[in-house]
């Protein structure tokens, strides 16, 4: 292959189209020079839409060929001279294995596959916070002694070690029996409090930037509007030390409960974006991915460790069509209709722009393939958005993490 350019005028490929997420971060390269591609199982999807992408490839679905998914996505990157591979989601751990498989001028924008699973996996997770010295509820392995004891002093929270878009989560109050699961699962001590979102870049194990946020309007436990908050030196200090524990490199963000106390616990980690990219100004998410000067170590110790990025002005963002869904439902259930009502008349839709309309104009067609899954499927838009991008489980090791 011919040799890169290292800043504007790459070509980018993004390894997935259908999410908001992508559509930002297309836009973003796109204004900063460069040709942005799509990789995407669906033949049409949200990002494919947009005037920032010059072209979007159909590949197979990582789940059901795995070795036809690296095959597609290291034809498209020789074929149209691909400078960077960025990930968007899920797929980040099926994208990873394409290290050592491309030539070496080919940025590939994702950990090692052991780094990924070691924190995208609930149990395995946990064990790294212990490691990094960062507090987090005590977890055991569903079936375990451990697992039973948590359960018989406190109610606790059930969830795959393995999942996404809160799928399979159920809380269970003190005594109860664990059900049966078909896949390796944990029980994690409950903490009454609210949950906190946040979404970093860090590079080379230094956190460079962080957003916090919160949902401001749910469906089940996916966030579809979302709110900025301010960021506490606790929050703080818990990424930077994991982040510099696993020597992260790239986006990665953490779900976290505060507690009535204040106490701050992680519980969940993506090591990969999340909603709260929206938050940030788009020059920074293309500086971000284009700046060579970062991925050096050239910069100083102290300037490298800054908390603080460029945001955009509004604190309250939505996507539009998922939050239209949950306020007209709240309207005929129990829900907080006038809280979505609010949040649906005021937040600023994350795919709508003047200048680039058709992603949000066109979107009830070009997610028509998800929304016939759910239908079919019976589940959450966020679910059926994951099926064929969902990482094989793997059972972690037993015993009690606390």
């Amino acid at each position: 292959m011919v040799s890169r350019p290292q800043s504007a005028n790459r070509t980018i490929l993004l390894t997935l189209g259908r999410l908001p997420k992508a559509l930002d971060l297309a836009r973003a390269l796109h204004e900063a020079g460069c040709r942005v591609l799509v990789a995407e199982p669906f033949s049409r999807h949200l990002t494919g839409a947009s005037r920032a992408v010059a072209a979007s490839f159909v590949v197979p679905a990582p789940v059901e060929d795995l070795e036809g998914y690296l095959a597609a996505l290291q034809h498209i990157i020789e074929r149209e001279s691909v400078d960077d591979v960025v990930p968007i989601s899920e797929e980040i751990l099926y994208v990873s294995l394409l290290r050592g498989r491309l030539p070496s001028d080919v940025r590939l924008h994702a950990m090692p596959i052991d780094v990924l699973q070691g924190l995208h996996d609930k149990y395995q997770f946990i064990g790294r916070c212990i490691e990094a010295g960062v507090s987090a509820p005590e977890t055991a392995l569903v079936g375990s002694d451990e697992a039973r004891n948590l359960l018989s002093t406190g109610s606790c929270v059930l969830k795959p070690t393995i999942s996404c878009s809160g799928r399979g989560v159920r809380i269970l109050t003190q005594g109860a029996i664990a059900p049966q699961v078909n896949e390796p699962s944990i029980l994690q001590r409950y903490v009454p409090g609210r949950v906190l979102s946040s979404f970093s870049l860090a590079r080379q194990g230094r956190v460079l930037g962080t957003v916090l946020y919160q949902g401001a309007v749910m469906q089940g436990t996916v966030a579809v509007a979302f709110e900025r908050l301010d960021l506490s030196p606790q929050i703080i200090e818990w990424i930077a030390k994991i982040v510099a524990h696993t020597h992260f490199d790239g986006f990665i963000s953490f779900d976290f409960i505060e507690s009535e106390l204040g106490e701050v616990f992680g519980i969940e980690c993506n090591p990969r974006a999340t909603s709260g990219l929206h938050f940030v100004e788009p020059s920074e998410l293309a500086s971000f991915v284009l700046d060579d000067s970062r991925s050096t170590g050239a910069r100083s110790a102290d300037s490298i460790q800054a908390v603080s990025m460029g945001y955009r002005s509004e604190r309250l963002l939505q996507q539009f069509y998922p939050c239209l869904t949950e306020t007209q439902k709240s309207l005929f259930t129990s829900g907080p209709f006038q809280k979505n009502l609010a949040a649906l008349w005021s937040a600023r839709d994350v795919s709508w722009r003047l200048d680039d309309p058709w992603p949000a104009l066109s979107m009830p067609w070009t997610s028509w393939p998800i929304i016939e899954q759910a239908v079919r499927h019976r589940c959450s838009f966020g679910e059926v958005a994951m099926l064929d991008l969902m990482w094989p489980p793997r059972l972690p090791s037993s015993g009690k993490l606390a």
